[in-house]
């Protein structure tokens, strides 16, 4: 699992400014197409405050934030960081994939 959560890491970490992947875009990125609850497990430990990894690029396949929080992580903090990036975020938590996916290879 070890190899498997850099990999998420340095995927994340390749995705730009501006630009969101889902969960399940990264797993099939890097290496486990079903491992999209894996990504968010990943995730999940990372310390919000962390600034390096930008682990608020990444939401659900249909464009909404579906973070469930931890003790200093939410909806509110994930979308306020996407919006601080250009990313137009409405009321429900929801965005455009069409529009802010990145499709680009970062691995």
């Amino acid at each position: 699992m070890a190899d498997f959560r850099q990999k998420v890491i340095n995927f994340i970490c390749g995705v730009p400014r501006g630009n969101v992947v889902s969960y399940g875009q990264v797993a099939t990125a890097c290496g486990k197409p079903r491992g999209a609850r894996e990504v968010g497990w990943i995730l999940r430990r990372i310390d919000p405050d962390d600034v390096k990894i930008p682990w608020w690029r990444v939401v659900n396949n249909q464009g909404v934030i579906s973070i469930k929080g931890n003790w200093t992580a939410n909806k509110g903090l994930q979308a306020s960081l996407l919006k601080k990036e250009g990313i137009k975020i409405s009321k429900d938590f929801t965005l455009d994939m069409k529009k802010y996916r990145y499709l680009g290879s970062v691995l």
